[in-house]
């Protein structure tokens, strides 16, 4: 699998790190043929971008990781980048390849499905704790 170029675009102004994730999750992908693909659909926000996602309630936060470049929104395909799923086991899967990328490149990295609570399938970040 290799990105398209929306989603290389989307990773400008990505902290290297979590590019690194990434482009180690779609070497990966390209090992084990899993039948499905992801794209980046979000990267860095301007909080602009940022406001209008919590008004409309896709975000609860004005402090989203998004607006310094430290999280990305993965979304999941099956035939091609325009065939979109959203339905959750395809996030667990993808939540897969993706913590055993950032293994494999030695960096830690945070899922929104393990969140408590407003559980974020598509939303990868790098730990406040870690990138400040």
């Amino acid at each position: 699998m290799q990105l398209d170029l929306r989603s290389l675009d989307r990773l400008k102004d990505i902290h290297q790190d979590l590019i690194t994730v990434i482009n180690t999750a779609a070497l990966i992908h390209n090992e084990v043929k899993t039948g499905w693909g992801f794209v980046v659909t979000e990267g860095r926000r301007t909080l602009e971008r940022q406001r209008q996602l919590v008004a409309s309630g896709a975000s609860k936060t004005l402090k989203s990781r998004h607006l310094t470049g430290h999280a990305v929104d993965l979304a999941v395909y099956l035939s091609s980048p325009k065939d979109i799923r959203w339905d959750w086991p395809m996030y667990n899967r993808l939540s897969l390849l993706i913590k055993s990328a950032a293994r494999h490149a030695d960096v830690p990295i945070e899922w929104g499905g393990d969140w408590k609570t407003f559980k974020d399938g598509p939303h990868f970040q790098l730990p406040q704790s870690k990138y400040p």
